[in-house]
């Protein structure tokens, strides 16, 4: 790929292809394998314990580190509707009511990603390539605008032909003019129907 405006060199980037999703139980399975003792009830409490003990430690502003694993740490956000305080002149200030938990990073252990990469075998797969749109946001919003004025209607996939974007970007920049009103742009219909329009003014 090559930047977001579709300039400069096209860089490489690599990506393992996920094989599937471990549940609990499968998790559970895997720690409790032949030779260990141990046994899934036992088991099973103890991820219950550690996931309560660690929900604690972190709610008192501690970060987690945990041997071989990694380390947690807590990020806040402003709750929904709630506006950042006003640093310089007369702005309001929030209060801490106005913030919560917003994320739990991690972040792995070395010896764990070694762990990893022993026991990964990596085959080279298929290449794929990033559609760049040749397009700034600035651009593409003025050829959605354009387009909607001259159709009563525009489908994801009209959008995504237009400025040049895959469809799951193309979906997820129409849903961002869709929540700011001074672009102009909203949807009618809902489900596989949702088309996008023009606001009326």
């Amino acid at each position: 790929m090559a930047d977001l405006n579709g300039k400069g060199t096209p860089q490489s980037y690599y990506r393992i292809h996920t094989e599937g999703r471990v549940t609990m139980d499968g998790f559970v399975r895997a720690v409790v394998r032949p030779g260990t003792g141990l046994n899934e009830g036992s088991v099973r409490h103890v991820l219950a314990e550690a996931a309560w003990a660690l929900a604690r430690l972190l709610s008192e502003g501690r970060s987690v580190s945990i041997e071989g694993i990694g380390s947690f740490t807590v990020a806040l956000r402003m709750r929904s509707g709630k506006e950042m305080d006003a640093l310089d002149g007369d702005g309001s200030r929030r209060n801490a009511r106005s913030i919560e938990v917003g994320r739990v990073h991690f972040r792995a252990d070395r010896a764990l990603i070694g762990r990893v990469d022993r026991h990964c075998t990596l085959e080279r797969g298929e290449v794929r390539r990033l559609r760049c749109s040749p397009y700034t946001p600035d651009e593409r919003l003025d050829l959605a605008r354009k387009y909607l004025n001259e159709h009563a209607f525009m489908r994801v996939a009209d959008y995504a032909a237009l400025v040049r974007l895959s469809h799951t970007t193309a979906v997820r920049e129409l849903q961002a003019f869709r929540s700011d009103p001074s672009t102009g742009i909203t949807t009618s219909g809902r489900g596989p129907s949702k088309v996008y329009i023009l606001r009326n003014l």
